[in-house]
């Protein structure tokens, strides 16, 4: 491990937390594994840092930590659950932030001020950014005047989405997701952060939809391949009489008392069985 010491002629400090000072002439520096959360004004005021090496383990960056890192570029956290309050405000030459899936939430002002920010990565997730003040407002991209895209981070909604029955179902999800890149660049800057809140709740709403489509469609396909592996097991056998109490599915007699027994013969049971697991959605 290295520690930085005033003065010294080592490029990176290496930040191990707790009450450990940084130096104000800090250009660069690695997050120990041992540090799970970055306290407040941690790196305060360090206006020569220009990069910091997150971990993935973790998981919140207290209020004001970088406040005023006037040099820092970028920042990559895939583990953080949560951004405090000023965390990276008026850091004024960042210009990508990038979140993993676990982000939760985004505090006050958290970015407020960082003018050369333009991509930011975050997870489709409601209530991501609470509204603050008396008036209710959304401040965590504050006079971010240059943020003009949002990519998706990696998360399950990725492969829900490609897992849709049909192709226009597909289509029309990528579409909603990469219509905030056309609305952003006009979208004055106190009024971005309510603009990208809005889309994620469209986004999911849409995605629920669909999958509620998705499933509906999956049990109606799941009656009728039953249906016909019990019909050509009948047709097999040259029995396509049926007695006795009797429901209609669709066009199909089915006779109730035999069902779990034509189940099996059948092979509905194994068919199904094996097969559900791949098509269906959480």
């Amino acid at each position: 491990m290295v520690d930085l010491a005033a003065g010294s002629d080592v490029d990176i400090f290496v930040y191990l937390g707790g009450e450990q000072e940084v130096p104000h002439d800090i250009k660069h520096v690695i997050i120990d594994e041992s540090v799970k959360i970055i306290p407040p004004r941690a790196f305060w005021n360090r206006t020569k840092l220009i990069s910091v090496k997150f971990h993935n383990g973790i998981e919140k960056i207290e209020g004001g930590a970088f406040n005023r890192c006037w040099s820092l570029r970028r920042a990559t956290l895939l583990g953080v659950r949560e951004i405090g309050k000023c965390a990276f405000s008026s850091c004024v030459g960042l210009s990508k932030m990038e979140f993993g899936d676990k982000l939760e939430t985004i505090g006050q002002g958290a970015f407020d001020f960082c003018a050369a920010l333009r991509r930011i990565v975050i997870p489709l997730k409601d209530d991501m950014f609470p509204l603050f003040g008396r008036h209710q407002r959304y401040t965590q991209f504050e006079y971010c005047v240059n943020l003009t895209a949002v990519d998706v981070a990696i998360t399950g909604i990725h492969k829900t989405v490609s897992s849709f029955l049909l192709e226009n179902w597909r289509d029309e999800i990528k579409e909603e997701i990469g219509c905030i890149n056309q609305i952003l660049p006009k979208t004055p800057h106190s009024d971005k952060t309510a603009q990208i809140s809005q889309w994620i709740r469209s986004v999911l709403g849409r995605i629920e939809h669909y999958k509620a489509e998705h499933n509906r469609l999956l049990q109606e396909a799941t009656a009728l391949l039953e249906l016909a592996l019990w019909k050509a097991k009948l047709d097999e056998k040259g029995d396509g009489d049926t007695k006795g109490d009797v429901t209609t599915e669709g066009a199909i007699v089915v006779e109730k008392s035999g069902r779990s027994d034509r189940r099996i013969t059948s092979g509905a049971s194994i068919v199904i069985k094996n097969v559900l697991p791949f098509i269906q959605l959480e």
